[in-house]
């Protein structure tokens, strides 16, 4: 038998996961990888930590060189070339090094597409100046301009490589801005838990504009479209990526609405012997049953294994993508899985949500750090749609717990049902994920009836009273104007004369779940403000995008 000829176009994480699979599944076959960097296997996750000086040697950053994929796999790795025709008809790339400029035509039976996704580079006059973080050669660039030592530097892009390459520039001695033009930093949060963020970026000397465009890149900085100036002797661009579908279109491969390479559950392209995976293609989504753009390492990996699964005659399963996904923010974490608030209501789509800021361990344990977490989950059957998580230790547990969850069909309430691992150095008797289990219940059966904090000033205008059950110092450090203060404690005998309705609230809403509780008990019409004071000053600090806020939006939290 002819062993197969297999082309692999692109390494890093979809592709190199196919081509070493591919390999142990198949030793006979011919396998080459063409990668138009000069490194194919690297983990570019690292990168701004490389520009930081926390990764201090480039090397670390090389998962594999061509030799040793050569030495270990018998892999044909060709780096500084590039694809430059596909004849689909005739089963063959045109190849071409980018540094002597010969060509090649390579022949395949199955070609792998792993093209990866482009950096956003829009017209914006001046842009050409602004340095972007996708591959180890834009890492070298960076960290050589850092070495400069600039005083100032502008990243364009709040999301997750935009606020990771900003604390790094910070860690350099670089007086850093962060824009971005929609209002909020990390879109994949709710704006509630997005201020936190901010709020910790500002309290490290980061100034944050959100809400505001760039108008132009000029040689000292850039314009805002407001037309104020600000100061950048170094402009990283973080706005985002697309998919580079270069490949598919001159192999006249079908593309997906959202404008990703069109795919089948086993990731094979509109042309039976062509294949494709990583952030160039759409994946099927976990919450909505469509498809999204996901680019993340971890599903690349999960794809280029089941496509050299499905090469060799395997079985390979499809999986569906929750987009979970972290970034360390400097002393904070933030974490997300599934859909947030946004989409779920730009979609349509019906559901509850609950917030909770729990210690990460046993807080009477030394070094208890809070955290903040929301879920969002269908009212009617308690399925978990999403979840986030903004703190110190243990974010990272929590949500990959509720990611978990979500794979496995638990349901909202069953959160309380799972037995996890308890001391007072890890966690509390009742953890914050079994936490959100119980006040998932609490809602599903009715027990509890919650305001969302943007319902309170409505209510408010219709007549009901809102009440601080905390103590009488607490409501004078800080309250919801216009708050009536009946501590908890005394309230059976505050309540004499009293009719209701009201909205109850404490710190976080534990308090105001048993002051509602009583109320009911008294025949008196109450609801409790889901996670109480905390998540009203962050959602109010959040509409204000007010970097003076921000901060005092920390150190009251």
């Amino acid at each position: 038998m002819t062993p197969r000829r297999v082309v692999i176009v692109g390494g890093v994480a979809g592709g190199m996961s196919t081509a070493t699979r591919l390999r142990r599944l198949d030793e006979a076959a011919t396998i080459t990888v063409i990668e138009r960097s000069g490194h194919v296997s690297y983990a570019n996750c690292g990168l701004p930590y490389f520009v930081g000086g926390v990764i201090e040697d480039e090397d670390d950053l090389l998962l594999q060189t061509p030799e040793r994929l050569f030495d270990r796999f018998r892999l044909d790795v060709r780096v500084d070339t590039e694809v430059v025709d596909i004849e689909a008809h005739d089963h063959t790339v045109t190849a071409r090094s980018t540094v002597g400029g010969s060509t090649e035509s390579i022949g395949y039976d199955k070609l792998v597409l792993s093209p990866g996704a482009a950096p956003v580079r829009p017209p914006i006059p001046g842009f050409e100046r602004v340095r972007v973080l996708r591959t180890v050669e834009d890492a070298e660039r960076l960290a050589a301009d850092v070495i400069g030592q600039p005083a100032t530097a502008v990243v364009i892009g709040a999301g997750f490589v935009g606020l990771e390459t900003a604390e790094n520039l910070v860690r350099q001695s670089i007086s850093v801005t962060v824009v971005e033009a929609v209002d909020q930093v990390l879109t994949p949060l709710d704006p509630e838990l997005a201020i936190l963020v901010a709020a910790e970026l500002t309290c490290h000397g980061v100034r944050v504009e959100t809400g505001v465009a760039v108008s132009e890149v000029t040689p000292s900085g850039i314009l805002l479209a407001d037309g104020r100036a600000v100061a950048g002797e170094l402009v990283v661009g973080s706005i985002g990526v697309r998919p580079d579908v270069r490949l598919a279109e001159m192999a006249g491969l079908a593309l997906s609405a959202h404008g990703g390479i069109a795919v089948d559950e086993v990731n094979r392209t509109s042309d039976k012997d062509i294949y494709a995976v990583g952030d160039a293609v759409e994946k099927p989504d976990w919450v909505g049953g469509g498809n999204s753009l996901i680019a993340l390492a971890n599903v690349a990996n999960r794809q280029g294994r089941r496509v050299a699964d499905h090469i060799c005659g395997l079985p390979s399963r499809s999986s569906a993508s929750l987009g979970t996904a972290i970034v360390k923010v400097f002393d904070l974490t933030a974490a997300t899985t599934g859909w947030n608030e946004k989409r779920l209501r730009g979609e349509g789509r019906r559901y509850r949500a609950i917030h909770s800021h729990p210690m990460n361990h046993a807080g009477y344990y030394p070094g208890a750090q809070p955290m903040s977490l929301k879920l969002l989950f269908d009212p009617d059957d308690g399925t978990i749609l999403g979840a986030q998580a903004v703190g110190g230790d243990g974010v990272d547990k929590r949500i990959d717990i509720i990611a978990t969850a979500i794979t496995g069909g638990i349901k909202a309430d069953e959160l309380a049902d799972l037995e996890l691992a308890y001391a007072p150095p890890f966690s509390s008797a009742k953890d914050p994920v079994n936490m959100l289990g119980y006040m998932a219940e609490n809602v599903l059966s009715g027990a509890c009836d919650v305001v969302e904090f943007d319902e309170l000033s409505r209510l408010s205008g219709e007549g009901w009273t809102v009440v601080d059950v905390r103590t009488p110092e607490e409501h004078r450090r800080g309250a919801i104007p216009g708050s009536v203060n009946l501590p908890l404690d005394q309230l059976r005998e505050e309540l004499d004369d009293a009719k209701g309705p009201f909205v109850v609230y404490c710190e976080v809403g534990q308090r105001g779940h048993t002051a509602t509780s009583l109320l009911h008990e008294l025949g008196i019409e109450a609801r409790n403000l889901d996670g109480g004071y905390r998540t009203w000053i962050a959602a109010d600090a959040a509409s204000h995008q007010d970097p003076l806020r921000l901060a005092k939006v920390k150190s009251e939290l």
